[in-house]
């Protein structure tokens, strides 16, 4: 925990206490269901309800990952008083539940949670008190998430110098910790930037969390509908559209909030670049592996917990998906900007 913490500068809800924090038995998660109309916290007593929390959409974007690694230092501490053949088998346990929350990003889940347990794992051969353990799997979640936000930084910048000053950004879905880290180098380069969020029903994460993110930081930000982006990009002649990634495939297929694919579209016809943040994934060689999540339908046919429809009305409701390396202009990553054809050359560079 040496490293200058890199929320620095961000906005409150990516401060790593606002987005997932584990402390005296308990993790604490900022909702972001219901943030910013109000500023509510949900308190877990137990990794399985950590998992819950991460199924149901309590955080999103990156907060799941930092949720999962606070979920194991608290599965430690449920496990404290087992024997050791109890503790063993709940912590194995816990990385069932934490890896298996959301089905479209487990394996990326799964990297990160398997950190974990190799920590909480060498101390129990180490020897060392419950205690030590617990602090370690915590010290372990808060590293992940400092050197994530480092590595954004990175990312954040070369976005950013892609920008012309009075430079115009479309986002799609919420980009996380990338979305502050571009506004923060783009004030370092002395850039004036607005932001068009598309709105990202039906848990309006743009209109929500992106836009809150950009006017906590002191951005000109703007919110429309999903259905807005085409005319937006060509009447207020948007400079770049960019959006994060859940995945990117080997083959440079990127995987993103539902909605993404359509833009990307409208962008390439209109000549706008589209810039994705985000590394490729060795477990992803191309779409075969991927599993699209679908989520309640029942979602679409609200807004805001307002049923919109008629009873016997049918919603459809697909998390992600799938844009084709074509229609990418680059893929930035904290190593370089790839074209999406060219995206394994990370592995190698």
């Amino acid at each position: 925990m040496n490293m200058k913490r890199q929320d620095y500068d961000l906005a409150f809800m990516l401060k790593f206490e606002n987005v997932a924090w584990y402390e005296n038995g308990k993790v604490r998660i900022l909702d972001r269901r219901v943030y910013p109309r109000e500023v509510r916290y949900v308190t877990c007593n137990t990794n399985k309800e950590v998992a819950i929390a991460i199924r149901d959409m309590v955080t999103q974007s990156e907060g799941p990952y930092l949720a999962a690694a606070m979920g194991m230092a608290l599965a430690t501490y449920e496990a404290r008083n087992m024997s050791s053949k109890e503790y063993l088998s709940f912590i194995e346990q816990a990385v069932v539940n934490l890896t298996t929350a959301r089905p479209t990003t487990s394996a990326q889940m799964k990297e990160i949670v398997l950190g974990s347990r190799d920590v909480i794992l060498k101390g129990i051969s180490e020897g060392k008190s419950h205690e030590n353990i617990t602090q370690e799997a915590f010290e372990y979640a808060y590293n992940y998430a400092n050197n994530n936000y480092h590595r954004y930084s990175i990312i954040g910048e070369k976005v950013a110098e892609k920008l012309p000053n009075n430079g115009k950004v479309l986002t799609q879905c919420f980009a996380g910790t990338v979305v502050g880290t571009i506004i923060r180098a783009c004030k370092s380069m002395n850039k004036d930037v607005k932001f068009y969020c598309a709105e990202t029903r039906p848990y309006y994460q743009g209109s929500r969390l992106t836009a809150s993110v950009a006017c906590d930081m002191g951005v000109d930000v703007t919110v429309i509908c999903d259905n807005m982006p085409a005319y937006t990009m060509q009447q207020k002649k948007i400079d770049m559209f960019t959006s994060a990634s859940d995945v990117i495939t080997m083959d440079g297929h990127v995987i993103n909030k539902v909605g993404t694919f359509q833009i990307a579209l409208a962008a390439k016809h209109l000549g706008i670049p589209y810039y994705v943040t985000g590394t490729p994934d060795k477990k992803h060689e191309g779409i075969e592996s991927i599993t699209i999540e679908e989520r309640d339908p029942e979602l679409v046919l609200k807004s805001l917990d307002t049923k919109l429809t008629m009873s016997g009305v049918k919603g459809f409701y697909p998390a992600f998906d799938i844009t084709p390396p074509e229609l990418v202009t680059g893929i930035v990553t904290q190593k370089a900007i790839y074209e999406a054809k060219n995206v394994r050359n990370y592995f190698t560079d």
